[in-house]
């Protein structure tokens, strides 16, 4: 990809998140599902953690697929849409050693980055630590769409996670987040108040079983995102097939292979943007 080319996918995706109805960032975690994505018209597409580390046999969030990471992502950035690469909390080393991953991610042709605050140990990082983290990578790629994580739900612990969540994205926008991302935000009312109190676009963790696009919308978040709802779609669908196939249940087998894409086609994945 040309510079001219990044640079308007850069301007392209910053500008989903500013459209008027939430960007729907599907998450790949192969070649084959990003590229699919793509065909299927998407115009923005994410990496998911767990499934790039389970479909390598390798724990995730504790920093071991930075190689498989990065490989996928740069090739999915050889697709027609925008890539955002989820590198957990940096895959180690300091902060200078992290911006500069990301800037040859960006240069690579990568749009953005999710960066966590989250570590493997269960805690979260300092709050002025993750900003000067934040910082540093957007003076080394400035084009970069950074959109930080905030683990505040998952990982916090305290009685108030709201007030830190809050507390916490604002210090990441001042350091010059892009957009911010609580996965787990509880309800409309916390959606609510970090939209009201965070001038960056919020993501958020769709959920089935408590999201929809058109409520979400409404609350007027910017970005919705898979995480790795996608991957176990997959793998449920994978089994059920299996299942279907050794129950001998003619109508159960009709209904999985329905909608199936042929050999041909997923064949034709690894062409179709060469």
């Amino acid at each position: 990809m040309t510079a001219p080319d990044r640079s308007r996918v850069y301007l392209a995706f910053r500008a989903l998140h500013r459209g008027p109805r939430p960007l729907l960032l599907p998450n790949a975690w192969d070649h084959a599902s990003g590229a699919a994505l793509a065909a299927e018209g998407f115009p923005a597409v994410g990496t998911t953690s767990l499934g790039v580390a389970a479909a390598a046999g390798k724990p995730d969030a504790h920093g071991a697929t930075r190689t498989e990471t990065l490989a996928l992502a740069r090739g999915l950035a050889r697709l027609p849409v925008a890539v955002s690469a989820d590198i957990e909390s940096g895959f180690g080393g300091g902060p200078d050693d992290i911006a500069a991953l990301a800037a040859d991610l960006n240069a690579a042709g990568v749009a953005g980055i999710n960066i966590e605050d989250g570590r493997a140990d269960g805690t979260l990082a300092d709050t002025a630590t993750q900003a000067r983290l934040i910082a540093a990578i957007k003076a080394a790629a400035p084009d970069l769409f950074v959109n930080a994580r905030t683990d505040t739900y998952w990982l916090g612990g305290g009685a108030d996670p709201l007030t830190d969540t809050l507390r916490r994205t604002e210090a990441y926008a001042a350091a010059g987040a892009d957009g911010v991302f609580v996965p787990s935000l509880p309800g409309d009312t916390a959606i609510a108040a970090v939209v009201a109190r965070i001038e960056v676009p919020l993501n958020v963790l769709y959920a089935p079983d408590r999201h929809t696009y058109a409520r979400l919308a409404d609350l007027g978040v910017a970005r919705i995102s898979c995480g790795s709802l996608l991957f176990r779609a997959a793998l449920h669908a994978a089994v059920a097939a299996a299942r279907a196939i050794t129950a001998e249940s003619p109508d159960a087998v009709g209904e999985i292979a329905a909608g199936i894409p042929s050999y041909a086609a997923v064949a034709a994945l690894a062409d179709a943007f060469a």
